[in-house]
């Protein structure tokens, strides 16, 4: 029988080593962050199923319905939190940071692609371990504030995304370019293919055929695309006004970013907008 559980707090951490399954067949009403300290086995998520191991860090959404199977002896660190905790937290500039988390569902297994990234949650969850183990004044107030740079780390690491059609295996350049694409979105004069070239160490034709190939799309194609859902994202969750955007994604000017806008969307970004709400009020 599916088990539905609820918590009593806002945050809830816990720390279980165990050879069997900890937990089958469950659903729940909040979010949880599993990180695998140790162990391996695999997880089910929603009918998919994928291997976990040491430093894997999984994100279960509400109402995921889920279970955990241990083949070898698995540490898990379990941190819960409810929809209530993030919407009360005064996030700088994360707009809507509980929809960025519900867009993980689509995702298996870690949701850490970064490389550094996965070396910050490795130190986080080392240091609420250490917390847990040695009780001293004001851990709960320090836990919270590794859980929240957790969340932030867990939301931009789900905000990104890679091709669709990206080689499986594809080689570590690859994975540099996209990720060195991602985090100068904000300034397209660092993603000009020149500088893309120099960064890289590769020519301007090879660079167009060595993306395409590996990736399935070209890199204007991909710049474009990500860019694209960037701004779809700050339009459906932020109140910014539309020369805001266009000074923050680097614009020259409000008309330059509806024309970028209205080739991929077929309308203004005003309209866009517009029409999101009307759907939101007739909801």
């Amino acid at each position: 029988m599916m088990r539905k559980e609820s918590m009593h707090h806002q945050v809830e951490i816990i720390y279980s080593q165990t050879d069997q399954c900890p937990m089958t067949d469950s659903s729940f009403n909040f979010f949880q962050f599993v990180h695998i300290v140790s162990g391996s086995g695999s997880h089910e998520v929603n009918g998919n199923r994928i291997t976990y191991q040491a430093g894997s860090f999984l994100l279960i959404t509400p109402n995921d319905y889920h279970a955990f199977y241990v083949e070898t002896l698995t540490e898990f660190l379990i941190i819960r939190f409810n929809k209530g905790y993030i919407k009360e937290y005064q996030w700088k500039s994360i707009d809507h940071i509980e929809c960025l988390l519900h867009n993980a569902s689509h995702v298996s297994g870690c949701i850490i692609e970064n490389a550094n990234d996965k070396l910050l949650v490795n130190s986080i969850v080392g240091s609420i371990l250490h917390n847990i183990k040695y009780n001293d004044l004001y851990n709960n107030d320090l836990n919270q504030h590794l859980i929240n740079a957790l969340i932030v780390i867990a939301a931009r690491n789900i905000a990104k995304f890679k091709p669709a059609n990206i080689k499986e295996h594809a080689n570590k350049k690859i994975v540099d370019i996209i990720n060195y694409i991602q985090s100068n979105i904000y300034s397209p004069g660092q993603l000009k293919a020149p500088v893309i070239c120099g960064k890289f160490g590769v020519s301007t034709n090879y660079l167009s055929v060595y993306f395409k190939e590996a990736c399935g799309e070209t890199i204007t194609h991909f710049i474009a695309n990500y860019r694209l859902r960037l701004i779809e994202y700050r339009l459906n969750f932020s109140d910014c006004r539309i020369n805001e955007l266009v000074e923050e994604f680097g614009f020259a000017d409000e008309s330059h970013m509806n024309k970028f806008f209205k080739r991929h969307k077929g309308m203004s970004m005003s309209t866009y907008r517009g029409a999101k709400d009307a759907l939101v009020i007739s909801a």
